[in-house]
């Protein structure tokens, strides 16, 4: 299954992380400014390069300074060196190297990592004896970048796309990967021991007992799944220092996973908290499953599951396609469900549709519901057909792109879906000029 690679972006603070990090995903989401400890949570961008894409994250600076946040900006760079396929070290030229330089370094060793060393800031050319200066750091051959100026960025993006893990090797797992996601205390370990069989999770009623992701390998029906039991996640406003981390060691999982299992408590109202946890996984573009957990504690009148199952989806209006089913973790009603929703999600994923059969629903859509006027034009489509990708994706033919209007789009999806199925995961349309 293909999963984002993730590049961290390390190094001590004011050498331009956050610059370089806005350069890389081509928009200003770190916050810039002239002194340390600026960037104190790791921010998560999406980029691409040579059609590779991947995940930047932009960390604190680490210093060896008793200064405030200096622990926990450590300790979340540290995370995100264990999350990253590579590891970017950044430097400050006109600086030069300091202690917290080489104490950095020591901590790369550590990883394992594929690490790159990125001299930020240089405004002039290196002579032979400061080049030598950064390779005693012993990460080879340093790229020279101005972030702000923009210099140099394309070659190092050519040596972080070399170092990453090629598409075949990713896609060598054996078995789904599925992350449990939701607030705290809606019976994500109840049903990681359920499915396990035995008590591999501590259970409680006390919300953010679950501190950790855990995988947990099982066997059913002859095959494989890990699920990943996260943390729960509460509103960014509660979430305490310590759950900080849980909370972004969750959304790793949810990049790492091939599945995601959004489960809620059936016994509660559906809250903001529930939709926002969702987002998360749409955000990611995965495929995503729907639980509502704790049926059994629903008094009879209440356990109408079209009517529960239409106030869901009024509330999650942007995973119109997700799954829905319900079970109770605690009395084991309705656990194989999960298996049969998880092999229906993938055989969604691998449906190919004929290229004929496919502009006939093309065809028929437009005969239905002709595109509206947009951007002063109106819409063509010529003909589209289904590319190789991980996720659906279709790429239509048409007069002009900018004449498609959104609501327009989501109507082919909806007739794409309507025909096809694809429960359960996104599709992507790319609508291109036929020239």
């Amino acid at each position: 299954m293909k999963k984002k690679n993730v590049i961290a972006i390390i190094g001590r603070p004011n050498v331009g992380k956050s610059s370089l990090f806005n350069r890389v995903i081509k928009e200003k989401k770190a916050i810039i400014e002239d002194r340390p400890g600026v960037t104190r949570d790791r921010i998560y961008g999406s980029a691409d390069w040579l059609t590779r894409d991947f995940i930047v994250i932009d960390t604190g600076g680490i210093t060896l300074e008793n200064a405030t946040f200096a622990k926990e900006i450590k300790l979340q760079a540290e995370i995100a060196m264990a999350e990253a396929d590579v590891i970017v070290f950044v430097v400050n030229h006109q600086e030069g190297l300091l202690p917290d330089d080489e104490m950095i370094a020591k901590l790369l060793y550590k990883t394992k990592k594929p690490v790159i060393l990125a001299v930020n800031k240089y405004d002039r050319k290196m002579n032979q004896d400061e080049t030598y200066h950064y390779l005693t750091l012993g990460f080879g051959e340093p790229f020279l970048i101005s972030s702000t100026h923009g210099i140099g960025i394309g070659d190092l993006l050519d040596e972080i796309i070399h170092k990453l893990p090629s598409p075949k090797e990713q896609d060598q797992t054996p078995y789904p990967s599925v992350a449990l996601i939701g607030k705290p205390n809606v019976g994500k370990s109840s049903l990681i021991n359920t499915l396990t069989g035995e008590q591999r999770m501590i259970v409680s009623p006390i919300p953010g007992t679950t501190i950790d992701a855990v995988d947990s390998l099982v066997k059913y029906n002859g095959k494989n799944y890990l699920f990943v039991d996260t943390a729960g996640i509460r509103r960014k406003g509660k979430i305490e220092s310590l759950e900080k981390y849980s909370y972004l060691r969750s959304l790793g999982a949810i990049n790492k996973a091939d599945f995601v299992l959004l489960m809620m408590d059936m016994s509660e109202p559906i809250s903001d908290q529930d939709t926002n946890i969702g987002g998360l996984a749409f955000e990611a573009q995965k495929p995503i499953i729907i639980i509502g957990n704790k049926w059994d504690l629903l008094p009879t009148e209440m356990k109408d599951r079209k009517r529960r199952e239409a106030e869901i989806r009024a509330y999650f209006k942007y995973l119109r396609y997700a799954k829905i089913i319900f079970i109770s973790a605690l009395e084991k009603q309705k656990i194989g469900q999960i298996y049969q929703a998880i092999d229906d999600v993938d055989a969604s994923l691998k449906r190919k549709i004929q290229t004929s059969i496919f502009n006939e629903v093309l065809n028929r859509a437009q005969l239905l519901n002709p595109a509206p006027d947009h951007n002063g034009g109106r819409l063509k489509i010529y003909y589209g057909s289904q590319v190789e990708a991980y996720l659906p994706t279709f790429v239509i033919f048409v007069n002009n792109p900018d004449y498609v209007h959104f609501s327009y789009k989501r109507f082919l999806e909806n007739q794409i879906r309507e025909q096809f199925g694809f429960e359960g995961v996104p599709i992507n349309l790319i609508f291109r000029e036929r020239r």
